[in-house]
């Protein structure tokens, strides 16, 4: 065998078993092996860590690096390779220029190219009328599927698609092959019930009574027809309650192709948490009660949930320090915390099994985005992506210590079981457990690869 340039030696982490003191073995930035101690390959180099998790390259399947004018590549994806992410697929609803058109698309990969320090995969969306024809462009362009709202934040760039474009796309899009999902809240019944609760916009848990679960589950129904109707493969985004699983799974079982996500803060912050967090707390679709985060941890062991991600937004401080919660801006900054809180309060808590814990954050997202040829999991060919944790670290959050632009994390304070010791980026150690080591272009365009009809 010809030298490898690197072994990873640890408890490696396969979907079906855990090989104590294995290694992996990589050659020219892809797994080229996974061997036992007593047949150790030839090797330039070594990263020993026994007793530590050696799992496959954690991807982060919601990203938006581009909502906020003080983000961007470089920050972004610096956190996410802090926090043991070596894949973000990212979000294309960019300030002023969301990719709606192939040229955008074209652009924003240059920009990976330049400015990122992990791999990048990109979703599309599509014009609020009148964009359709760019579906199939953007498709052999490279994006990975595409995203559109149920709900309308901005009518350019996060539009409300009209149910009969929507209806159009949906068909166009299953040709593609790519999956298409959807921020599936009610616009006219969020409309409606923002306005009755603003008189009460002092009280931060306002934000929730205005987006009860219905405003969820009326949306979902109705992208989940379409999708029975078209034959697309639909994905539903932050599902923040135990129905959108339910109905998805009803879905399923009728023939629709459906999968949803859940994301880090409807497991581990609740509803009661306003208070504390106020308009940091504040996010779409909205913090729930404590009874729903345990049934969705339930879900997410029971194989029900398909992926989890971060939704990360870096949200300034400034953007949420306004007294009435709705003059507040939605979304927090979660791609450097996301690993590790479910790392501390879902296996350290034995809420899941390590094995769930890479279905959820690295197989399933590589699956559903078409990113499974690379990414996803530790096997030979596939990318030498590798999320190395320490089980046995004990240590407190601090929001000094996040590198996006937000400067700040809901889960300031936390005690947590369980650290990112190093984070792996196609061969190359891209984080170290103290600093980010990677430079801007490290980080490269992963494009889509699915199966059209």
């Amino acid at each position: 065998m010809k030298k490898l340039d690197l072994i990873v030696q640890g408890d490696v982490v396969l979907p079906e078993e855990t090989i104590e003191d294995g290694i992996v073995g990589i050659l020219d930035g892809q797994i080229a092996g996974i061997f036992d101690e007593a047949a150790t390959p030839p090797h330039q180099e070594a990263v020993r860590v026994p007793g530590q998790y050696v799992l496959p390259g954690m991807i982060d399947g919601h990203v938006h690096c581009y909502s906020t004018p003080n983000e961007g590549f470089g920050d972004g994806t610096r956190a996410a390779a802090a926090g043991g992410v070596t894949t973000i697929i990212e979000m294309p609803y960019d300030l002023g220029r969301p990719v709606m058109t192939r040229d955008r698309l074209l652009d924003k990969k240059q920009r990976i190219e330049a400015e990122s320090l992990v791999d990048v995969a990109l979703l599309a969306t599509i014009k609020k009328t009148g964009g359709l024809d760019q579906i199939p462009l953007m498709a052999e362009a490279g994006a990975c599927g595409f995203k559109a709202s149920l709900f309308e934040t901005d009518p350019d760039r996060f539009p409300r698609i009209p149910d009969y474009e929507l209806f159009q796309a949906f068909g166009m899009v299953r040709e593609t092959g790519l999956p298409i999902g959807v921020h599936a809240e009610n616009d006219e019944l969020v409309r409606w019930m923002t306005q009755q609760a603003r008189v009460d916009g002092s009280d931060p848990v306002a934000h929730c009574r205005s987006r009860p679960e219905v405003v969820e589950s009326s949306a979902a129904v109705k992208a989940l027809e379409f999708a029975r109707a078209t034959g697309v493969h639909l994905h539903i985004y932050h599902a923040s309650c135990a129905r959108i699983f339910e109905l998805v799974n009803w879905y399923r079982q009728q023939g629709t192709r459906a999968t949803a996500e859940t994301c880090t803060h409807y497991l581990t912050l609740v509803e009661e948490d306003m208070g504390r967090l106020k308009a940091k707390g504040k996010i779409n679709p909205p913090l729930r009660p404590a009874a729903e985060k345990d049934k969705l941890w339930a879900l997410c062991a029971s194989g029900h949930v398909d992926m989890l991600a971060s939704d990360h937004t870096a949200s300034l401080p400034e953007y949420k320090s306004h007294a009435n919660i709705f003059d507040n801006a939605s979304g927090a900054p979660g791609v450097q915390t996301i690993v590790p809180m479910i790392y501390s309060e879902g296996v350290a808590k034995e809420r899941l099994t390590i094995h769930d814990m890479i279905r959820l954050l690295s197989q399933r997202p590589a699956e559903i985005f078409g990113l499974a040829h690379r990414k996803g999991r530790i096997r030979v060919g596939a990318d030498a992506d590798l999320t190395i944790i320490d089980p046995n670290a004990e240590w407190v959050l601090d929001e000094a210590d996040q590198l996006s632009s937000a400067g700040w994390s809901p889960y300031h304070g936390w005690s947590m079981t369980g650290k990112v010791s190093k984070t792996i980026l196609r061969g190359q150690v891209v984080f170290d457990g103290d600093r980010v080591l990677a430079e801007p272009g490290t980080g490269s365009f992963v494009p889509g690869k699915h199966s059209a009809g």
